[in-house]
């Protein structure tokens, strides 16, 4: 399949490595491919030489990333959202399904984040407006990048993921790709994409979770009443 992934950063090159590991045919999008290649490496591995790792996955801007996807993954910055999405052209994300990785964090007063819609809005119904012949599947926002691509590296896969989007048949698609691509056993559907306001404001526990352990190396099992 071919997958297009918007945002070059961390959790980015993680979905990337992950789909591109299980034969998918992914891009890698980015504002500007040049500046993107020649940026130096800060304190770590640069861009430039990740990709001559990962020779397999292209880079593009994130109109050819949108156009190339058969499926596209939004892994931006929450706050850049809109508008990396506003230059991947509604046009090449029409009739497709968009999976919406991101949160809308606001680091500007320091950690632990605030959020920048919250309550009565949130980001994934913001795309969904933004997009609305784009079919919005909220997932994998809740858990760290590395547990998106591999949950069995905690508890045995025994944990929990959650989907919400206005489309029933994507949110179907988008549960069996992940059981299919990553291996996740357990996803619940939250209902319409209005549920991202749950799933968005769980990130003021998250963070807080991940202070307290040291480690963003956790998730939620949900357990409910067998006899309920």
């Amino acid at each position: 399949m071919r997958v297009g992934i918007l945002r070059s950063g961390g959790v980015g090159r993680v979905l990337s490595d992950g789909l591109a590991g299980a034969g998918h045919d992914v891009m890698l999008g980015t504002r500007d491919v040049g500046a993107l290649l020649a940026r130096p490496a800060d304190g770590g591995e640069s861009f430039s030489e990740w990709h001559e790792a990962n020779p397999a996955i292209a880079i593009g801007s994130f109109a050819d990333t949108a156009a190339h996807g058969e499926v596209v993954i939004n892994a931006t910055a929450g706050g850049a959202s809109l508008e990396a999405l506003r230059m991947a052209d509604a046009d090449n994300l029409a009739g497709k399904i968009l999976i919406d990785v991101a949160n809308p964090l606001d680091f500007s007063a320091g950690f632990p984040p605030t959020l920048t819609v919250a309550n009565v809005d949130s980001l994934g119904e913001q795309i969904q407006r933004a997009l609305p012949d784009t079919r919005v599947v909220k997932a994998l926002n809740t858990v760290t990048a590395v547990l998106m691509v591999d949950p069995q590296r905690l508890a045995g896969g025994e944990h929990h993921l959650f989907v919400c989007g206005d489309d029933v048949d994507a949110k179907a698609t988008v549960t069996r790709w992940l059981q299919q691509w990553f291996g996740w056993r357990h996803v619940v559907d939250l209902g319409g994409i209005e549920a991202a306001r749950a799933t968005e404001m769980y990130l003021a526990l998250w963070t807080r979770t991940m202070r307290a352990l040291g480690t963003p190396m956790f998730n939620v099992r949900v357990v409910p009443d067998a006899e309920g």
